[in-house]
């Protein structure tokens, strides 16, 4: 992209072959994961987690729910289902699977109340460059190959980068050393007065998305260390919007753009996020895609203008 400097190291590149976009250098390496694939699922490495009654009726609170709700959700009776939350009885490891479908329970909090219950975890947990991640890896990188000119990243779960093209890495170089730093998290790099902020025209509109996106998995997950990261984004400053910042393209009110300026001018985004829909790996469904798209005809014409032939 011209105009638009890249980071002091490959993240990504915009060719496809299998090489072509690569890990953000200081994640972990295979060899550093336990053996077997299972690592860091709740309970695992905690002495006295809690019993699986308490878990099942704190995902069930947080989701609202009655018992009689998820009882007929499930296809049990609410009695049934009382003796479960308070440990009169055992779930068997068909109905603990159940009743997290129903209650929407992210895999790495199933592989929790599993062990809980005294089962072994059933979703394996492999790192993203592991062989047998091949095939998604390769389709991510064609993914964030695929978008260029326009940036595009994959993150896990706590908004660490994994991966990004080559239009992202123009958009995050320049910042401060200790933000570049692997592993680079995204929201701080976004929001840290140090970060893209100073640059982000439009900063109390965008931050205030990106916390209330941030509390809203919070609240779904009930992750500490993104409530840790909340907390911390919150104590940012926030500054008044730039008085010379140019008007928003009119977006119907559906979505929130990203007026940045940059050496190329002020480009304006929206973004998606992809997510695997079907995955049966914690570390895969987990995985975000961060695609972003022009908000303006101005920021369109700058990116297919610089990008290369």
């Amino acid at each position: 992209m011209a105009g638009l400097p890249r980071l002091p190291y490959r993240v990504a590149t915009m060719h496809i072959p299998r090489s072509s976009v690569q890990p953000a250098p200081g994640r972990p390496k295979a060899a550093e994961d336990p053996p077997g694939g299972w690592h860091r699922y709740p309970g695992a490495g905690c002495p006295h987690p809690a019993p699986v009654g308490t878990q099942l009726r704190d995902w069930r609170q947080r989701r609202r729910w009655s018992q009689l709700d998820l009882a007929l959700e499930a296809g049990v009776s609410a009695r049934h289902l009382s003796f479960m939350e308070t440990g009169r009885a055992l779930p068997s490891r068909e109905m603990l699977l159940r009743l997290s479908e129903r209650l929407e329970v992210p895999l790495r909090e199933r592989n929790g109340l599993l062990v809980a219950a005294g089962y072994a975890p059933l979703y394996a947990e492999r790192p993203l460059h592991d062989p047998s991640m091949a095939t998604t890896r390769h389709a991510v990188e064609r993914l964030l190959a695929g978008h260029e000119p326009y940036p595009a990243l994959a993150v896990d779960r706590h908004w660490q980068l994994l991966m990004a093209n080559q239009a992202a890495q123009g958009l995050l170089a320049g910042l401060d050393a200790a933000l570049v730093q692997p592993p680079v998290n995204v929201l701080r790099a976004a929001l840290h007065p140090q970060g893209l902020a100073p640059r982000i025209l439009n900063l109390p509109d965008f931050r205030a998305h990106l916390l209330a996106r941030l509390h809203q998995q919070v609240q779904a997950s009930r992750d500490a260390t993104l409530q840790a990261l909340l907390d911390e984004l919150r104590a940012y400053p926030c500054p008044a919007a730039a008085a010379h910042a140019p008007p928003a393209e009119d977006l119907g009110g559906v979505a929130v753009a990203l007026q940045l300026r940059t050496p190329a001018g002020v480009l304006s985004f929206i973004s998606t996020t992809t997510v695997f829909g079907s995955a049966v790996d914690v570390t895969v469904a987990e995985l975000t895609l961060e695609t972003f798209f022009p908000a303006d005809a101005a920021t369109q014409r700058a990116l297919h203008g610089a990008a290369p032939p």
